[in-house]
């Protein structure tokens, strides 16, 4: 991808946004078709029009490794309703009828080779989605994948983790577009109560491989994770915290509901915390 195309890109236009306020961006990530994609509809307005800066669709895949329990279950239900990648596809475009925030597919790869790289490309790219994540492709065999997407415009996301060594970093960096996306610790997804203490000295790692902005993610679900990674990172992405909002909740409108006050809450924190900015000074 040119770097006119990726300074084109909502992801982009958003981080940049954020970088200028010196905000804290909030990615949120829910599982497409869980319980069903109406419900998906609704929640993702809602929850943008709540303050989310990036929403992450999740694509159910039958074998979830990198997932923990809530969004494995969430990916069993979504499966069960008949969720399929041109279903979210669809989905998408639907989303962009009413909403312009940008959206990222969050996925294994098999999906998208069941559907044929360049047709997902094209396909994700026309619908309106913004960049792509595959959770289990790594950064030297995407070369084809990149190629491919970039000529869609859309950005590539990877995932950068604790065990990264710094010739893996480089890789990871030079592969990315949007946004880098680093897992704060080692395992599996799932909400937790606090942040690694050695998750400052991974950031300022990470930071010497890259100048794209850097999203925190797996454990992350409570407003003082958020103020306290207003000082560090350039957003937090919460995910099973709000799967669990929508297995819990009664109805698709509760869930609606319930995710919308959540991400108000850590909108909030992101606002009034600590920010970069702040933390400069």
């Amino acid at each position: 991808m040119t770097m006119a195309a990726v300074q084109s890109t909502r992801i982009a236009k958003c981080f940049a946004e954020l970088r200028t306020t010196g905000e804290l961006g909030i990615v949120a990530y829910i599982t497409a078709g869980d319980p069903s994609m109406e419900a998906t509809l609704k929640f993702v307005l809602a929850i943008a029009a709540a303050g989310a800066d990036v929403i992450e669709l999740g694509v159910p895949f039958s074998d979830p490794l990198a997932d923990g329990p809530t969004i494995q279950r969430a990916s069993e239900r979504a499966l069960k309703s008949g969720a399929t990648l041109p279903a979210i596809l669809e989905l998408v475009q639907r989303i962009r009828q009413s909403s312009q925030v940008p959206l990222v597919l969050f996925s294994y790869y098999n999906p998208i080779l069941q559907m044929g790289l360049e047709k997902f490309a094209a396909a994700a790219s026309a619908a309106g989605a913004d960049g792509v994540l595959v959770t289990d492709l790594a950064p030297e065999e995407s070369v084809q994948y990149r190629q491919i997407l970039g000529r869609n415009h859309l950005d590539t996301i990877f995932l950068a983790a604790p065990t990264s060594t710094d010739e893996r970093l480089a890789k990871i960096a030079e592969s990315s577009s949007g946004f880098l996306y680093l897992v704060s610790r080692t395992g599996v997804t799932g909400a937790k109560d606090t942040l690694p203490d050695d998750l400052p000295a991974l950031l300022r790692r990470v930071r010497n491989f890259t100048p794209l902005p850097v999203a925190v993610g797996f454990g992350i679900s409570l407003p003082g994770h958020i103020s306290l990674l207003g000082g560090l990172a350039d957003a937090a992405v919460i995910g099973s915290s709000l799967v669990s909002e929508i297995e819990h909740a009664k109805t698709p409108d509760l869930a609606a509901a319930a995710l919308s006050e959540r991400i108000r809450v850590l909108k909030g924190a992101a606002r009034h915390g600590l920010s970069r900015r702040e933390s400069a000074s």
